[in-house]
């Protein structure tokens, strides 16, 4: 049965739901697969063995795609498993970006052993703590995801208007979201409504560093910012000189780096957007049953660099192929003429394709290894 290794501490309940005989632990040999939530890969050469890597979490940036890819290997997310906990933490940072609450915290713990002159000294302090309420103010988010949908709905129930863009948004998940949420044509027009902005947007080349000073200057003066996505959205340089300037008047950073921690206005908090057992549990579950799945089915959901495949649960012999976007299927079914019947499902992704044929008898994998554009051959028995 499979080994899988687990490069995190993952969920026992996540675990569980591999079926008896899979093998899991940190120590794992020749695995199958990898489970891993923050641990990076990057520098981690993959067991010829590994066919997945489940990210018990939404982002990838932690995976080398491309080069997993090239290799053959499928690489899931969970989408969505930790969604309520990072939308509970917005929204206490839609708070924290009003009031000073984290600061006058630690202002209050400098009034230890004043005795009775205490309430006099708060008092006379407070003021330096107060901000505005967010009833009635407009929250913006970039990427209206399964976050930035459940985002919506809370904010609009605390009385905010929520206006989005998201130009991956498909028509399917645009009917699920909340009524209330308005959707713009691009993240400018979302930016000049804003009072808050919350940031819900994938770390991608094109994204890096996409809140900055030009982006922000058609901003109104004292946006308010909270940013449970990833660091490197922000260009720090120009966040630090917008906060004192004033036309940012706080950022609130689930990612916290050297230059951000300590400065005013900047509520820095440890990456706790999934640290709920809830979200771990949820996360963990998914990535296993999805692994399972393809391990024992070649099914496909959630992954971040291969389509989806959907395929029937009963098979005799199931030969999986990854390829280049350009393979030539007459190859792949004239190098398989002898195993008949032939029932092909194929699937076209962005950077590369799935095929799986369905048939009876043995195959061997070698003859399709040896076609130009396979990257990985996979023969399953039902």
């Amino acid at each position: 049965m499979p080994n899988i290794l687990t490069l995190n501490k993952i969920a026992k309940c996540g675990l569980e739901q591999f079926p008896a005989g899979y093998v899991c632990g940190e120590d794992a040999e020749a695995p199958a697969a990898v489970m891993v939530r923050s641990a990076s890969m990057h520098e981690m050469a993959l067991d010829p063995a590994t066919v997945a890597i489940a990210r018990a979490g939404a982002g990838v940036n932690n995976i080398p795609v491309e080069a997993c890819t090239a290799q053959g290997v499928c690489v899931f997310n969970t989408p969505g498993a930790n969604a309520n906990g990072v939308k509970e933490l917005v929204i206490m940072g839609l708070f924290m970006a009003s009031r000073k609450v984290a600061e006058s915290i630690d202002w209050c713990k400098g009034l230890k052993g004043e005795g009775a002159d205490v309430p006099k000294l708060v008092e006379k302090g407070k003021g330096a703590f107060g901000g505005p309420e967010i009833l009635g103010k407009t929250l913006g988010l970039i990427g209206v995801g399964a976050i930035g949908g459940l985002v919506a709905q809370a904010a609009t129930a605390l009385g905010m208007t929520v206006v989005g863009y998201d130009p991956y948004l498909s028509d399917s998940t645009k009917t699920m979201l909340a009524p209330s949420l308005t959707l713009l044509g691009g993240a400018a027009e979302v930016i000049a409504a804003s009072d808050y902005l919350s940031l819900h947007a994938p770390l991608t080349p094109e994204t890096k560093g996409s809140i900055n000073a030009e982006t922000l200057a058609a901003a109104k003066d004292g946006l308010r910012i909270v940013n449970t996505a990833r660091a490197d959205l922000v260009n720090s340089a120009e966040m630090l000189a917008m906060l004192e300037s004033g036309k940012v008047a706080a950022y609130v950073v689930d990612f916290p780096t050297d230059e951000m921690i300590g400065v005013p206005g900047v509520t820095a908090i440890p990456h706790l957007g999934a640290s709920t057992p809830e979200s771990e549990d949820n996360c963990a579950i998914m990535a296993a049953q999805q692994i399972t799945a393809y391990l024992e089915r070649g099914e496909i959901k959630n992954s971040v660099n291969l389509p989806r495949a959907g395929l029937p649960e009963k098979f005799e012999t199931r030969v999986c192929i990854i390829h280049e976007v350009d393979f030539d299927f007459n190859n792949a079914s004239n190098a398989l003429a002898a195993h008949q019947p032939q029932h092909w499902n194929t699937y076209e992704g962005k950077d590369a394709g799935y095929a799986v044929l369905d048939t009876t008898g043995d195959v061997n994998p070698g003859v399709i290894e040896a076609l130009p554009g396979v990257l990985r051959v996979r023969v399953l028995k039902g």
